[in-house]
């Protein structure tokens, strides 16, 4: 192999040391945070603050993400991906251990603002450094293997969190939540000392709104705002005898969700990835529709299932069609607003679910959640039209 073929190989390369930290960094920062999602709702519900104050603990938490995604991008541009990295696990697992000090109202909304900061941090730093760090052609697949990175935590921590919580009760769940994330404060001086991309001083949408990036963000949204629904309320809209049968829809939900995104990214490389967003629109919204029966273990567990399919494949086409149509200068903004289009529809879901949930009962709040997926139909449609096919680079 000469000189030159060595080269080619290498620069081809998905899995390199930056990469492999920022996907074990993403890792560990997801167990801590997927191992409280659906603990905290249920631990203010059950402590008498009702759906309005569970949906407040997802939407507070959502909330302080999308603001402090709002400055991120020029706080990497200004500081560097590793200096900026180091809130991420930081606060992530601080924010967890601090859910066990005081169980009021405030203090664990609190709480979950730190979790919040610390989240926006780890997503979107990592997918932003992944994508300038792995060769074009290889981007969707580079994405769909993050995808794994995060979902994985979900297969195990989302079912785990409420399985531990029954039976060893909360505070040793929101302690011991705590430790991957902090963690992974010593892999952090391993990642590169580069700047964020110039162009994140500028505003967000700053030379970003004629080149394609806004519909796929808002079809995106509207699946995020069905995940906030089921990751906040699905333990609680189950029959109190069935809070098992929760935990294997969410088990089942975290298996399709990373598995669908890594293989809509293989297909996307190859094919384009357009054409997988009206088929992940429908399969999430049909997904969302079988939640309607909550009495039948069955449909519950199925339900969850295929919206973790239609949700994964969602994540893995908006982002990927986002970060092909702008400048690489671009990429840490649109890292952003794709997270702000993920974190303020589920924050939106679960505030809105929460208030919805009292007076029309909760089949009737997923059948128009699942309404509210299919409505996002028209604009992938026309997101599927507009992109061509791509042939594959290998």
């Amino acid at each position: 192999m000469t000189d030159l073929d060595v080269r080619v190989v290498t620069e081809r390369r998905l899995l390199t040391r930056p990469v492999a930290l920022l996907l074990l960094i993403s890792f560990g920062s997801f167990v801590s945070f997927y191992l409280l999602l659906p603990v905290v709702p249920l631990y203010l519900a059950t402590g008498g603050a009702g759906d309005a104050g569970a949906g407040s603990a997802t939407a507070v938490m959502m909330g302080a993400t999308v603001l402090a995604e709002l400055v991120l991008p020029g706080l990497l541009s200004r500081y560097g991906y590793r200096t900026v990295m180091v809130l991420g696990p930081l606060l992530l697992g601080g924010g967890t251990a601090l859910l066990a000090a005081s169980p009021g109202l405030a203090a664990v909304l609190c709480a979950c603002a730190v979790r919040g900061v610390g989240l926006a941090v780890v997503v979107v730093a990592c997918p932003a450094l992944i994508a300038e760090l792995v060769p074009d052609g290889r981007r969707g697949e580079a994405l769909g293997v993050y995808g794994l990175a995060v979902g994985i935590p979900a297969m195990a921590a989302l079912p785990l969190g409420l399985w531990l919580s029954l039976r060893l009760g909360y505070g040793p769940v929101m302690v011991g939540g705590a430790v991957p994330a902090l963690l992974m404060l010593v892999l952090v001086p391993g990642l590169p000392a580069r700047p964020g991309p110039a162009g994140s001083r500028v505003p967000l949408l700053e030379g970003l709104r004629g080149v394609g990036i806004i519909r796929p963000g808002v079809v995106f949204s509207a699946t995020a705002v069905a995940a906030g629904v089921l990751l906040t309320f699905l333990p609680i809209a189950v029959p109190a005898r069935s809070r098992g049968v929760a935990a294997v829809a969410l088990l089942a939900h975290a298996c399709a969700m990373p598995l669908a995104r890594w293989a809509a990214g293989r297909y996307g490389d190859r094919r384009g990835p357009a054409g997988l967003f009206v088929p992940s629109v429908l399969v999430a919204a049909a997904g969302m529709a079988g939640l309607v029966w909550l009495r039948s273990p069955y449909a519950v567990v199925a339900g969850a299932a295929v919206f973790g399919a239609g949700f994964g494949v969602a994540q893995n086409v908006s982002l990927a069609l986002m970060f092909e149509r702008a400048p690489r200068p671009a990429f840490g903004r649109v890292s952003a607003l794709w997270n702000l289009a993920y974190d303020g529809g589920m924050g939106i879901g679960a505030v809105g679910f929460g208030l919805l949930a009292g007076p029309a009962g909760y089949p009737v709040g997923f059948a128009l959640t699942a309404a509210l997926v299919l409505a996002a139909l028209g604009p992938a449609w026309r997101e599927q039209r507009r992109e061509r096919p791509v042939m594959s680079v290998r």
